[in-house]
């Protein structure tokens, strides 16, 4: 029998495969293969011994402590601070987790050899990655605008002791979202070193109305308008209040004006006092009565400025203290006067009212030829007078009550005309036209008795605004149920009424109490409705309202 021997070589490698054998067993035997051996970091954090669950958790604690580091964000002057955490980033490498519990037990035998002999004499450590997220970034950049902005601040203009008084608008620094979440996505991806940082975000300039040199040529009278009022206490404040409101007024280029909005609301809060106005053909008291009065004279104003008129309407019966067509009603929440600045320029408002004179002046730059001139003129197309009577049950007077509240209003229809005289030609532009109805004196009637019969003829007669039916009856002894003196209530009330209610404004019959308005009582002739200065050299035309 033949021996066989193996050869030397063979005999090296079989012992070398031992060697490796027993040190792998080794370190297998001392680190379960469920569990990262020995000497293995994440980032800072000892991941020996641990399970892969064990390490996430671990290695997430730090990492979050990471996220928790802040990013000064600087728009201008104004910052914020931003987590690591809000701006998107994550830690982005968690399969490294894998590759330590695999260390020194996965891959061939010389490799788990080798990773074995290198944690005997070195830690390995494995860097912790993080990754940021353009969409967290703009979101969180959106969320903060408004903190960020500097927003710019337009110029002011006031009017003191006859002169302007100018404060230039401030040049605003608006956050550009979408550069600047690039920005940060870039230095989160790439400066980012878990120890906070600074970030100048991108912006622009925000320019803003009103600088020094425009406002400076806000010096020439465009336009201005005068009407006389002189009433009761209640009727004059509000229109001095009304004036008030509106005064200051700043419209620059392109810029509207809602009068309404301005004046508006009518209360007692807003520093208006009840007033008489109509509403239906009836006098009632009602917060703000006369700031039609207001509306109207500013309207005036503005036709001369030659602003474009956007919104205006007629009263719906005459009013005393303008030429038909010439007026401008208004009533909350139903009938406005609104107007652009339709010139390059800012023009500003002055109103005010004092003594029985409201006067409205705009200015701006002049801008209109030298030597041209502009009317408004008032022509009545038609007229109606009233007919009859209107009568109205006074719930809580009793028969024998008779009083008026309403004098008669002739019905006008009226168109007004804006007439031009430039390099010797006169051009006519219909403005308006309005519509103002003829209403019939009215009274008020009691209609309490303790006689159902009379009650009964009382009310007939109201129903039908037979008058002379209501005097009939009153004169034929229908006194009031407690036997006072109807007929001397009558005279003295009547009287008083009837005085008091003469030539009274005219409201729109949709208002309501609260927007309704009553006219002064003494108010200058009718020929005589606006006083307006001499009339700008330079003007243009403005659209043709038709209402």
């Amino acid at each position: 029998m033949k021996k066989r021997w193996l050869r030397p070589g063979i005999l090296a490698v079989g012992a070398l495969s031992l060697s490796l054998a027993f040190s792998g067993g080794a370190a297998s035997a001392a680190e379960p293969q469920d569990t990262i051996n020995k000497g293995v970091f994440i980032g800072s954090t000892d991941v020996s011994g641990m399970t892969a669950e064990e390490a996430r958790a671990a290695v997430q604690e730090e990492a979050e402590k990471e996220l928790k580091s802040k990013v000064k964000l600087t728009v201008g002057s104004s910052k914020v601070e931003a987590s690591a955490a809000e701006l998107g980033m994550d830690w982005s490498n968690k399969e490294i987790v894998d590759d330590a519990l695999g260390l020194g037990k996965s891959g061939n035998i010389v490799k788990r050899y080798k990773d074995n002999k290198d944690l005997e004499h070195q830690n390995k450590k494995y860097a912790l990655e993080f990754k940021p997220d353009k969409k967290e970034i703009k979101s969180y950049l959106q969320k903060q605008k408004e903190k960020l902005d500097c927003e710019a601040k337009d110029g002011s203009l006031t009017r003191e002791n006859g002169e302007f008084v100018i404060e230039p608008g401030v040049t605003g620094i608006v956050l550009n979202v979408e550069k600047s979440t690039k920005k940060v996505y870039n230095y989160m991806e790439k400066s980012w070193d878990g120890k906070g940082g600074e970030i100048a975000l991108e912006a622009d300039e925000e320019k803003p109305k009103g600088t020094q040199e425009e406002l400076s040529q806000v010096k020439d009278v465009l336009g201005t308008a005068t009407t006389y009022y002189g009433s009761t206490y209640q009727r004059n404040t509000n229109v001095e209040v009304g004036a008030s409101k509106i005064n200051g007024a700043l419209l620059y280029p392109g810029d509207s004006f809602s009068v309404t909005a301005a004046v508006e609301p009518f209360n007692a809060e807003n520093g208006y006092e009840l007033a008489p106005s109509y509403e239906s053909g009836k006098v009632v008291d009602s917060y703000g009565g006369g700031i039609c009065q207001v509306s109207t004279t500013l309207y005036n104003a503005v036709l001369k400025s030659e602003l474009e008129v956007l919104e205006r309407h007629n009263h719906t019966m005459i009013v005393t203290y303008v030429d038909p067509s010439k007026d401008a009603a208004i009533a909350e929440g139903l009938m406005d006067l609104q107007f652009s600045n339709n010139t390059e320029h800012p023009v500003y408002i002055e109103g005010y009212g004092y003594g029985g004179e409201l006067t409205f002046t705009v200015y701006g730059k002049e801008y209109r030829p030298e030597g041209r001139t502009v009317e408004y003129v008032s022509r009545t197309t038609n007229t109606s007078e009233p007919s009859g009577v209107k009568l109205y049950p006074k719930a809580d007077a009793d028969v024998g009550y008779l009083s008026q509240i309403q004098s008669s209003h002739t019905g006008v229809e009226a168109q007004l005309w804006k007439i031009v005289t430039e390099n010797g030609e006169t051009t006519e532009t219909q403005v308006n036209s309005s519509s103002y109805q003829a209403v019939p004196v009215s009274y008020e009637v009691g209609v309490n008795s303790s006689d159902p019969n009379v009650v009964a003829m009382i009310q007939n007669a109201i129903a039908n605004n037979d008058l002379a039916a209501v005097q009939n009856i009153i004169a034929g002894g229908a006194g009031n149920s407690q036997g006072g003196s109807g007929d001397d209530t009558q005279q003295s009330e009547s009287q008083q009424q009837s005085e008091s209610q003469a030539q009274q404004e005219t409201p729109e019959q949709q208002e309501t109490p609260a927007q309704q308005e009553t006219p002064a009582q003494q108010e200058p002739p009718a020929s005589e409705p606006v006083v307006d200065p001499p009339v700008p050299d330079d003007l243009i035309d403005i659209p043709s309202v038709d209402l």
